[in-house]
């Protein structure tokens, strides 16, 4: 059994632990939980881990932990440092393509390998991180089996 997450923006804790009541899951996709959110295989934990180690120089193992905002037997809210979203929104082109490239050699670590599917990615959270702080929101995570 697969796991999937959606990303979306809000503008606080209260309001993102009230979206998956008023939703179910396969209810989601374009642009339902506002900002344009995304729908991805890939783990919070992963996104955090791959801006802040290819962007920020952040070794792994010093990668804060995520908050959860909500905990329900169905699914999951947690929220992404702003540490993660905001560095993308500064950075050009040749950083998005050295942070995608020193993610692909971080040892011991899960998710996509591929320096060029990691750029990928990172260009779709640039995207994704710009529309968050136009909006004035914070990145959040919905969980669900």
């Amino acid at each position: 059994m697969g796991v999937t997450y959606k990303y979306f923006g809000a503008p606080d804790g209260a309001t993102a632990a009230r979206v998956p009541i008023s939703m179910r899951p396969e209810e989601l996709g374009g642009d339902e939980l506002g900002m344009g959110g995304m729908f991805t295989k890939i783990k919070p934990e992963t996104m955090a881990a791959m801006v802040l180690t290819g962007i920020e120089g952040i070794p792994l193992h010093k990668v804060p932990p995520l908050e959860l905002v909500v905990l329900h037997p169905d699914y999951a809210v947690v929220k992404l440092p702003m540490t993660v979203v905001d560095p993308l929104r500064g950075i050009g082109e040749e950083s998005v393509g050295a942070a995608a490239f020193i993610w692909s050699t971080v040892p011991d670590r899960g998710g996509p390998r591929d320096a060029f599917n990691v750029y990928q990615l990172l260009n779709e959270w640039q995207d994704f991180s710009h529309r968050l702080h136009d909006a004035g929101h914070q990145a959040y995570c919905l969980v669900w089996p």
